[in-house]
């Protein structure tokens, strides 16, 4: 059992004293599958930071394109095993004992000065945190801004950062966690959950993909995208839910939010 110190106040397992001396830098963790078109551009932008990434480790669930032969070109260290994002993250996770390490999708897009504002918030980070970054769609579509104030809000409320935003967290609370949740969908809710109190928002805009938005209509997908959220929480097999086609959810959706 932990001993109260001086301040009556408990340690915490994470070390946290000793922790607050170490890492002005990251291990960045990217699951992959079939990203051969964009992983590269991604690649390249934390090479540009070698003092801040200290390695990048891309996890790949089965990519048939030249996704894995790109992120060796990059220095990457690559991770294999079966699809599913989830199980990816945990795999890639496991690889690094200690130090922060940084989930990041990739369709990702680094704003300038990205690297700046990831260095100031590891020399205020506490290892006992986790840290997730304000969502920016690559779209200047004002439905885009209006889907971004609402996971803002979403993250303020409910605390449910999703996994677009980014999450940097140390190695030793993540495994104090448990890993990533090895989970085919929702791993970044089931996280987050874990998590509660200790996630902060930091300074840096993480921006990513309006594909899939742009596609099926913005609001319809994000009515999509909370009615999972909310199957997920009363119980539903996240399993289930990833095979649940998106085309089934639009239909109970009124057309007028095309």
């Amino acid at each position: 059992m932990s001993q109260p110190n001086r301040a009556g106040r408990r340690k915490s397992p994470i070390g946290r004293d000793a922790c607050l001396q170490a890492d002005a830098h990251v291990t960045v963790v990217i699951p992959t599958l079939d990203e051969g078109h964009r992983i590269g551009a991604l690649l390249a932008v934390l090479a540009g930071a070698p003092a801040l990434v200290a390695r990048i480790v891309v996890s790949d669930g089965g990519s048939v394109d030249d996704t894995v032969s790109i992120a060796r070109r990059h220095g990457a260290d690559v991770v294999a095993g079966p699809p599913g994002r989830g199980g990816q993250l945990r795999r890639g996770a496991e690889r690094i004992a200690d130090g922060w390490i940084w989930l990041l999708h990739a369709d990702s897009e680094l704003p300038p000065g990205w690297a700046e504002s990831l260095r100031d918030t590891l020399a205020r980070a506490d290892p006992a945190r986790a840290y997730y970054g304000r969502l920016r769609f690559a779209s200047g579509d004002i439905r885009a801004r209006i889907v971004e104030r609402l996971a803002g809000w979403r993250c303020r409320v409910f605390r449910l950062p999703y996994g677009d935003q980014s999450l940097l967290i140390h190695a030793r609370l993540l495994a104090a966690l448990g890993g990533v949740p090895d989970l085919k969908l929702m791993e970044d809710v089931a996280l987050a959950r874990r998590l509660g109190r200790r996630l902060a928002l930091m300074d840096l805009v993480i921006g990513t993909s309006a594909r899939t938005y742009q596609r099926d209509g913005w609001f319809r997908r994000a009515a999509g995208n909370l009615i999972r959220l909310a199957l997920f929480l009363a119980g539903r097999d996240p399993a289930r839910l990833a095979k649940l086609k998106f085309s089934l959810i639009r239909k109970q959706i009124p057309c007028i939010y095309r």
